[in-house]
């Protein structure tokens, strides 16, 4: 039996630094002993730039995940994808995370950030979430940093943190199959 440390290789369905660090960080920490080679590459999302429902939020993470499947081999494919909808409470941006291997697929969600009905309303209008806090808060590709999240949050929080939260959580069934089949 070898000591020698287990090499994983793992896609995210996009080039954005953070969702691919999110996902390695993720995995460094649930599988201390492995090697996390983890890989960013294009995969369409077939939605919206900025998914303004949870329905195409979640199509969007889905489909970034079975592209990644159809066209590359890995033990794990992971996709991040934020998006917008107007709850009763009023409206809130979230991501919604699918994380698969060759046996299952597995969906995630992280909790909803408030966001003011302003910025809600110049999203229905065509404008793209990033971008936008970028101009509210004089800030440069916020959303390959801290994001919306790190903004209005005070930086207590930021797009990795919850990516980090919400792709552990989806990661359950890998981690104990015998009592998820």
């Amino acid at each position: 039996m070898s000591n020698q440390p287990k090499h994983m290789r793992v896609l995210v369905g996009s080039q954005n630094p953070v969702k691919i660090n999110a996902f390695k960080l993720t995995l460094e920490r649930l599988f201390k002993q492995s090697i996390i080679d983890c890989v960013g590459v294009q995969a369409p999302s077939l939605v919206a730039d900025q998914p303004m429902s949870e329905s195409q939020t979640l199509l969007g993470a889905i489909n970034r995940v079975t592209y990644c499947q159809a066209h590359h081999q890995a033990d794990f494919y992971a996709a991040m994808e934020g998006g917008v909808d107007n709850f009763e409470y009023g409206p809130a941006t979230f991501a919604y995370v699918v994380i698969a291997d060759h046996q299952q697929q597995q969906v995630g969600r992280s909790a909803n950030l408030p966001i003011p009905k302003s910025v809600h309303q110049a999203l229905l209008e065509g404008e793209e979430l990033g971008p936008l806090m970028d101009k509210l808060f004089g800030t440069a590709n916020v959303k390959q940093k801290g994001g919306a999240i790190g903004l209005l949050t005070n930086d207590v929080e930021s797009r990795t943190s919850v990516y980090i939260q919400a792709l552990t959580l989806a990661m359950a069934p890998f981690l104990h199959p015998q009592r998820f089949n």
